[in-house]
């Protein structure tokens, strides 16, 4: 009989596998040089990993505009991913997955014979208490005009995130003038008058998975959906200032760059944050 030997954490690199703090892979790769790639996420209960489709459908899609191809079908990296994800020890993880332009001498234009690397990780996750609430802070929205691709590019994300957790603070909203874009790593909504108001799907936010069924379970219970862009002003005006990922379903704030904000909504809130939690354990068996 052989003994399946689970695994803490799992790194994959082109069919590779090991402990992630052991895999190493070329510094020639393109992500070294340019971060030149795309990547999604999604999280795991039980081995199931939640909205997985969903998650690979904006991942073939961010190559597509990159002008990448994934050496897989959708349904092999499916298949892929859900096999990596039953080596962990832990049910509950944090999958995440990317795809490089290849490996080559640094040149900024496409090398001519690289093949795609595709690298894979995934960790233990624990799943964040919805009923906390978070302090966010705002910031100038200096990134570049593709923020619909889901790159590796991601300085400004990178910055904005750190001057968050220095404030003490969970996300930082990014704006473009008085325009509310989204955050440093989740999209940005705000409950009003009983209705979701959300900025709408262009290139200056990325189309999120948990933004997509936030507006479904919104639908779902009757509440009505604006996507429309909003100003700062709006946002601290807003009954309830949501964020929402992958891997926080919708958290409400109650302070955004020190000043109080929401808590006019509650019971809304509490009814959109019981359907979502419902629909991942209806499809995952979490808790």
């Amino acid at each position: 009989m052989v003994l399946l030997t689970m695994m803490k954490t799992l790194g994959y690199y082109n069919g590779e596998t090991g402990e992630i703090d052991r895999m190493r892979v070329p510094m020639n790769d393109r992500a070294c040089w340019f971060g030149d790639g795309v990547y999604d996420a999604a999280i795991a209960a039980n081995y199931v990993i939640f909205t997985l489709d969903e998650h690979i459908d904006r991942f073939f899609n961010s190559a597509r505009l990159l002008e990448m191809t994934v050496p897989l079908s959708k349904a092999e990296l499916a298949e892929l991913l859900r096999s990596l994800s039953g080596k962990l020890e832990s049910p509950t993880q944090f999958v995440y997955w990317q795809l490089t332009r290849g490996a080559g001498d640094r040149g900024h234009a496409f090398p001519q014979e690289a093949k795609p690397n595709l690298w894979v990780t995934i960790r233990p996750f624990t799943l964040p208490d919805l009923g906390k609430k978070v302090s966010l802070i705002t910031g100038e929205d200096t990134r570049f005009l593709h923020c619909n691709i889901k790159t590796l590019n991601l300085i400004p994300n990178v910055m904005a995130s750190e001057k968050a957790k220095r404030a003490g603070a969970e996300e930082t909203v990014f704006h473009r003038g008085e325009r509310v874009t989204e955050c440093s790593h989740s999209n940005v909504h705000i409950l009003k008058d009983g209705a979701l108001r959300t900025a709408p799907l262009d290139n200056l936010i990325l189309p999120g998975v948990a933004r997509a069924h936030l507006i479904a379970h919104c639908r779902r219970l009757g509440i009505g959906v604006e996507e429309r862009a909003f100003t700062r002003a709006e946002m601290m005006d807003g009954d309830e200032v949501l964020i929402s990922r992958c891997s926080a379903f919708c958290v409400s704030a109650d302070r955004v760059d020190g000043i109080p904000v929401g808590g006019k909504a509650a019971d809304l809130l509490r009814r959109l944050q019981d359907s979502l939690v419902e629909e991942f354990r209806r499809e995952t068996g979490g808790r």
